[in-house]
């Protein structure tokens, strides 16, 4: 790492993935008086604006950089507008005489406010809230108690992140009432249901009250540090030391529970990454963007989590091992949030063995019939233990990758998928490396720090290991290291990339400080000061452009549930712009440019004419429409209709794939455990739940405690098969090409 960042700061540089939790930490001290927080505010306000790659961005600053597609605005309305967002995520509480009011008092002063440790602005801002938080939760709960019988032709916004706030108290009823109707109207259509609908709703905005009324004015500071950093950009944060004992439990891959990586989002603990291995990637159900709407310990009742504070939700989800947990999900494609599922999930450890490298060898035909083998290669995360104590064995991705490679070469394979689909990143140095393997010694990725220094980060492989065609396998959960690999690979000529149209777009690079450190010697809340996660770099490709905000361009586009904005760099807020520096000189590999149009056409052919991807596409644009369309029916009998719908369709499909099941190749297995086998074994289907469970558990207060079992059928992977297709395609044309070559007076 140290060769490529040197720092003049003896700064530890840590390429994290991005999984930000954005939560409040929860006081028992409902009367605290003001804390001396202001120390600690300054020395997180001078660390941004002093060591940011943004550097020199002060809270000052009247143009901060900015995408395109943004409105202007200064630097502190940025941070008061964060705040706003983070305390009142749907626009209901505050009113937009509120708003305006605070902008007008604090936004000429802010800046100067926060480096002189007045924290009048987030204090007052906090008061504020609170009182309409106590104001609206009243009134809540006799709107809730009011009958409601759901025939009436209205609509509520489902996502009202962007939607302006309320003009007064009497418009904020208004919206109000719609929206509690609608909670009331999910919680009676909801499959599964915890309670009658006005006990869940009531109790719902009793928990969120008391949560706000027990917050201690250093959780709300601590908040407003929050809102501060990522001012700056989405990966930059400030995290208190409950914060950091949360991150350092997701840092380590020896982690107890179910393998999910949450953050709070419209008042749902949404999943942003599955952990490659653990228990929710096994079990397959649990997908990135399911909200979670209920918990429940083993055979326990349901509890509620909506409105919860995200600490508190990831503490039910985590338990000991071998415990059960149940969750009670939104799926990310359900166009009715009041269709939930219930997902059981056996909690364990999560280990590396389970996130290391693994492939196969597929017995595949080609268009003539004749028989080929096809490699497939998954690589879950860059991985490297680089704290591994002396006698303990090497662990990289590299290494294992060679061996696996190795034996896929004895094989005989004659072309290769790297399947980097749901790779979060991790080590920088696994990411050069492991590009050497397949294009030699050269320059793989550039980065630049805040006083625009370049530097190039090279591989010493020398000759290639592997030469033959390769397909790159990415979608938008593609991260961070994962995206300097294929970039590589993609401007060296070296491989086709092939998923959703582009990968995620996290291109920056984040140090992890300690912010007692920068304070006053022996200042009395250095020790319990907290970090600040800051970036301080961003990563460019050898042809020059950012992978930051645009990500890796696939070459083919297939239709997939995971190509939406709603995932990657630009669903976060304030994301820094793309931008490019000088291109480095590569040796450039000519076999695979040429044929990628041929590639295309075949490939959109078969796409046109495979069911699978035409009930992806029109899942797709439904779930688009319902995203521009942004409204939910209160009406009862519409809802039904809807249901009744999308059940028929799940039907109608499930029947299609009984009746016309697709036929898997033969693979065996490459992994670890039997790369050195004299035979290798045949991959078993990977057992998944067959059943899903709609009972109530043991003291729901439905009396019929009886489960129903429902027959779900597998889906294929109508990805994973065009992948092995267009390597198909790719390695019958490079066949050609190297006979072309290699014939007299060629």
């Amino acid at each position: 790492m140290t060769r490529l960042f040197p720092r003049l700061l003896p700064l530890l540089i840590a390429l994290l993935l991005c999984r930000g939790l954005t939560c409040f930490a929860v006081s028992s001290d409902t009367n605290a008086t003001p804390t001396d927080m202001a120390p600690i505010a300054v020395t997180v306000a001078k660390m941004l604006e002093q060591g940011h790659y943004l550097h020199p961005l002060s809270l000052a600053d009247k143009n901060p950089p900015r995408l395109d597609s943004e409105p202007p605005q200064p630097m502190s309305d940025r941070v008061l507008k964060n705040y706003f967002q983070m305390l009142d995520y749907s626009h209901l509480y505050f009113t937009k005489g509120d708003i305006d009011e605070f902008m007008s008092r604090f936004s000429p002063t802010i800046a100067t406010d926060i480096v002189h440790g007045d924290l009048t602005a987030p204090r007052e801002i906090f008061t504020r809230f609170r009182q309409r938080v106590n104001e609206r939760v009243a009134k809540n709960k006799a709107i809730a108690a009011a009958p409601h019988d759901f025939s009436s032709a209205k609509t509520v916004e489902i996502d009202r992140k962007k939607a302006p706030w309320p003009a007064d108290l009497q418009d904020a009823d208004r919206l109000w009432s719609d929206r509690i109707e609608a909670e009331l109207l999910q919680e009676s259509l909801n499959e599964h249901p915890l309670n009658p609908p006005a006990k869940v709703v009531t109790k719902r905005y009793d928990q969120f009250l008391k949560s706000i009324n027990e917050q201690s004015d250093e959780d709300v500071i601590k908040t407003f540090l929050v809102a501060l950093a990522e001012s700056y950009d989405p990966h930059s944060e400030y995290m208190s030391p409950s914060d950091m004992e949360n991150f350092s439990i997701q840092m380590k891959l020896s982690l107890v529970g179910i393998g999910a990586v949450l953050r709070s989002d419209d008042g749902y603990a949404k999943i942003v990454e599955i952990v490659p291995g653990g228990p929710a990637d096994k079990d397959g159900r649990l997908k990135p963007n399911d909200r979670i709407a209920a918990v429940a310990q083993g055979s326990h009742p349901f509890e509620d989590v909506v409105d919860m504070k995200l600490d508190k939700v990831v503490e039910k989800i985590r338990g000991g091992k071998g415990t059960q947990v149940r969750l009670q999900v939104i799926p990310a494609d359900a166009t009715d949030p009041s269709k939930k599922k219930i997902i059981e999930i056996t909690r364990e450890e999560v280990k590396l063995k389970e996130s290391e490298a693994k492939g196969e060898v597929i017995d595949a035909k080609g268009d003539n019939g004749a028989s080929m083998k096809l490699g497939w290669l998954t690589v879950p995360s860059f991985y490297q233990n680089m704290d591994r104590k002396q006698g303990d064995e090497e662990k990289s991705t590299t290494k294992d990758v060679k061996r696996i490679l190795g034996r896929m070469k004895k094989e005989g394979i004659e072309g290769l998928v790297i399947d980097l689909r749901r790779d979060g990143g991790g080590s920088l140095e696994e990411a050069i490396n492991l590009t050497g393997l397949f294009v030699g010694s050269g320059p793989v990725v550039q980065a630049k720090d805040a006083n625009g220094k370049v530097t190039v980060a090279r591989d010493d492989e020398g000759e290639p290991f592997y030469t033959g065609p390769i397909v790159v396998l990415a979608n938008r959960l593609s991260a961070s290291a994962s995206e300097i690999f294929a970039a590589a690979l993609q401007d060296y000529g070296r491989a086709v990339i092939v998923g959703d149209q582009r990968s995620f777009g996290k291109g920056t690079v984040q140090t992890l400080l300690d912010v007692g450190k920068f304070m006053p010697i022996f200042h009395s809340q250095g020790a319990n000061a907290g970090s600040l996660k800051l970036t301080i770099q961003k990563f460019y490709r050898v042809s020059g452009g950012s992978t930051q905000h645009r990500g890796v361009l696939s070459d083919i586009v297939l239709p997939s549930p995971t190509d939406t904005p709603e995932i990657g760099e630009s669903a976060l807020p304030n994301p820094l712009t793309y931008d490019e520096v000088d291109p480095q000189p590569v040796s450039k590999f000519t076999f695979t440019p040429p044929l990628i149009d041929q590639l295309k056409q075949r490939s959109q052919e078969r796409v046109a004419k495979d069911p699978e991807f035409g009930y992806i596409a029109d899942d797709m644009k439904r779930f688009k429409e319902r995203l521009a369309l942004n409204q939910l029916s209160l009406n009862e009998k519409v809802r039904k209709e809807e249901k009744g719908e999308d059940e028929k369709r799940k039907k109608e499909r499930d029947a299609e794939r009984r009746k016309n099941p697709i036929v898997e190749p033969v693979a065996y297995e490459v992994t670890l455990d039997t790369v050195d086998k004299p035979e290798l074994p045949k991959v078993t289907k990977k057992k998944k739940p067959s059943t899903e469970k709609v009972a109530k558990a043991k003291g729901d207060d439905d009396e019929d405690s009886e489960a129903s079992e429902k027959e779900v059928p597998d889906a294929p992977d109508p990805i994973r098969h065009e992948a092995i297709n267009i390597l198909k395609d790719l390695t019958d044309q490079f066949q050609s090409l190297r006979t072309a070559k290699a014939a007299p007076g060629a």
